[in-house]
């Protein structure tokens, strides 16, 4: 077999230049920050942070071509720390005075250690190589605070409809093999779908579509076709990467804004890309006490009850009672005074420390401790009328602290009217 034809269709298109370079106009495009920096055939140590298949090993490649420099290439999955050094002293010995230094290119950056990120400051800043790093995820998580000090950082987009559709006619009318084929693109919308802005997705699945028609036949891509051919939906879905955690975050921001459709939508993306359903059903009930909390306790008690029912019936009816619990809660009217109280709480004990307990309601369990006036003076509620009783509960300290500010949704304005009524002042001051 000819060796080309066993490369992949996505490494056959791999841009040479920066003229070929599909997307990322922001960066690359005429005028651009990176481009400039190209130009000038000078750049800095940087990190590329973006979604997979969207042209950081290109772009890193195309750079080294550009810049006529020794060109290294490490990947965090299979490197260690005596590989990282290795390729440094190479690099040190290998770079002649005044010579641009080499690029030492680490795919998947996220994935090393801190002693491996470590192994690399020093060559960073003394400018022994100039650091490219490609990452899917948070560099901010991922990178130590050192080196990310050290790298400028460039943010890669998904690429857009337009690019997408400029890729594949290239792949078609220019692609050594596919141009010979007679191959018609009369719908793109799956195959752009499932591709979810991903170049390498989709000219995978062009080249799985293409490759399983007899090579005399013309193809004609359709919806139906890719559908048929693929036989799964490869969402842009990862349980463990950065798009989990952006999800998660738009299904429970899409609650607390009281969007039932949004929140729909993001549960079914969580649903369709395999997430787990105790995950979700986790969020809904951390949602339920955070989001809607006083404004309507029951909300909390349908998110626990939908975390019990889908435990026992399992996929896929157990999207059922979390699309109930979900429009449930992004219906309920919100508050987040519990939320806030407590996190007020928390601060107030962190600023003051151990504060006494009053005596009054102090434990007493022996005779030496009622001797000592533990629990003396204590006045239980039940005694009196409407079981209330105005007496000191906080340290003596912190009597005029205030931690609990009513939101006034018609359920919690009964509590506060009630505090209202208890306390009479110490709630007055709530607007």
């Amino acid at each position: 077999m000819n060796p080309e034809m066993a490369e992949p269709l996505a490494e056959r298109l791999r841009p040479r230049t920066l003229d070929d370079y599909i997307g990322q106009n922001h960066l690359v495009g005429e005028g651009a920050v990176l481009r400039k920096m190209i130009d000038a055939g000078h750049i800095s140590s940087f990190i590329l942070w973006g979604p997979p298949g969207v042209g950081k090993t290109t772009l890193a490649q195309i750079i080294a071509h550009r810049l006529n420099t020794p060109f290294y290439t490490l990947s965090a999955v299979t490197s260690g720390v005596k590989d990282v050094r290795d390729v440094i002293e190479k690099a040190q010995k290998g770079k002649f005075f005044n010579e641009a230094s080499p690029i030492l290119f680490i795919d998947e950056i996220h994935r090393f250690s801190k002693s491996q990120q470590d192994s690399l400051l020093g060559a960073v800043e003394k400018g022994i190589v100039t650091l490219i790093g490609a990452t899917t995820e948070n560099p901010s998580f991922e990178v130590i605070r050192p080196l990310l000090s050290r790298c400028q950082l460039y943010v890669l987009k998904p690429l857009e409809k337009a690019d997408l559709l400029k890729l594949l006619n290239r792949a078609i009318t220019e692609d050594v093999f596919l141009k010979e084929r007679k191959i018609e693109l009369k719908e793109t919308d799956a195959i752009l779908r499932y591709s979810g802005g991903d170049a390498r997705k989709l000219l995978n699945i062009l080249e799985l579509v293409i490759e399983s028609t007899n090579s005399d036949e013309e193809i004609i891509i359709t919806d139906q076709l890719v559908a048929e051919r693929l036989q799964q939906n490869p969402l842009a879905y990862d349980k463990n990467g950065e798009m989990h955690y952006d999800i998660i975050s738009a299904f429970i921001k899409s609650i607390r804004g009281s969007d039932p459709d949004a929140a729909l939508y993001w549960l079914a993306r969580m649903i369709e890309g395999g997430e787990a359903p105790e995950f979700i059903a986790r969020r809904l009930i951390i949602s339920a006490a955070e989001d809607i909390g006083l404004a309507n306790p029951n909300a909390l008690l349908l998110a626990n009850a939908a975390f019990d029912a889908v435990m026992k019936i399992g996929w896929p009816e157990g999207r059922i009672p979390l699309a109930e619990a979900t429009v449930y809660l992004a219906t309920s009217p919100k508050s987040n005074s519990a939320y806030l109280g407590i996190d007020a709480a928390l601060d107030l004990v962190r600023r003051t420390g151990n504060q006494p307990v009053p005596l009054p309601i102090r434990n007493a369990p022996t005779q030496l401790m009622k001797d000592l006036g533990y629990h003396d003076g204590y006045l239980y509620p039940h005694d009196y009328p409407g079981h209330f009783i105005s007496q000191q509960y906080m340290p003596d300290t912190l009597v005029k602290e205030r931690l609990w500010h009513a939101q006034h949704s018609p359920l919690e304005q009964k509590l506060y009217d009630r505090m209202v009524n208890y306390w009479g002042e110490r709630f007055k001051d709530e607007k």
